[in-house]
């Protein structure tokens, strides 16, 4: 790791967020479709001044609610994916706790969940419902939890129910961090940039900063629609399917299954 390169990310990425974060606010109470939008383009910055070169594969849906399902890696994934399309996010109700992160987290739009608290699940899902109506693109993270990135943990079907309704599409898609410095990226590289367990979050964003060029490859596997008889249980089944097959082919080199 790079001291100089960690000091100069780190400058660089307050120097960045910390005027853009007002603007976003502002543009959360009278510009509700520009707030929408805004982070996408504030992502992609944040992309490149990280260093992560994206590869990828498929497109989201342009129009009408989308439920995107994904594995769960780091909190990389949330630049990751924003810098793809416009979304927000389905995340843990801590997170909303965290300093300046959970601000970050808010100004995005994040729809919180209580995970200690089951019988809270149907007004998330709800709230995820209502979104989705109103034709946006939400994230869930299917495994609940996120891990090396390495393989794909069991999905969870809970939050599932919120894309039930007709017109709207569930879409797989599979994060795959690949390389580091343009070399193939192995188990031991893996904690520099995923972050699981009890890994400390100051700490890790630290050694991150210091780190060099991150490939990452994101497929976008095509679309499953509710309308084709799909339930919860199904829907996170035929999703966990898709992206540990896509988590394969990105990895190991086995044709790409979108």
């Amino acid at each position: 790791m790079s001291t100089l390169r960690a000091v100069l990310k780190c400058a660089a990425f307050i120097v960045l967020t910390l005027p853009l974060m007002p603007v976003q606010q502002m543009l959360l109470w009278f510009f509700p479709e520009g707030a929408r939008v805004f982070p996408h383009h504030y992502h992609r910055l944040l992309c490149r001044l990280f260093s992560i070169r994206l590869n990828v594969t498929g497109t989201l849906p342009t129009q009408g609610p989308c439920l995107v399902i994904s594995n769960h890696v780091s909190w990389l994934d949330v630049v990751i994916l924003s810098a793809v399309m416009p979304l927000s996010f389905v995340a843990k109700r801590e997170v909303s706790r965290w300093p300046f992160f959970g601000t970050l987290a808010r100004l995005q739009r994040t729809v919180f969940v209580d995970r200690e608290r089951r019988h809270t699940t149907a007004k998330v899902a709800d709230s995820v419902a209502g979104r989705l109506a109103a034709g946006e693109t939400i994230v869930l993270f299917g495994e609940g939890t996120s891990h090396d990135g390495a393989s794909v943990l069991p999905f969870k079907s809970s939050l599932f129910a919120a894309a039930t309704a007709p017109h709207i599409d569930i879409v797989p898609v599979t994060l795959a961090y690949r390389s580091i410095w343009g070399l193939p990226m192995t188990r031991r590289d893996r904690p520099s940039f995923a972050w699981y367990g009890d890994m400390n979050l100051i700490f890790h964003l630290w050694n991150f900063m210091g780190e060099g060029p991150l490939g990452v490859t994101v497929i976008i596997h095509e679309a499953l629609s509710v309308e084709t008889g799909l339930n919860r249980k199904t829907a996170a089944e035929a999703s966990e399917k898709a992206i540990r097959q896509g988590l394969a082919a990105a990895l190991h080199g086995t044709p790409d299954l979108r």
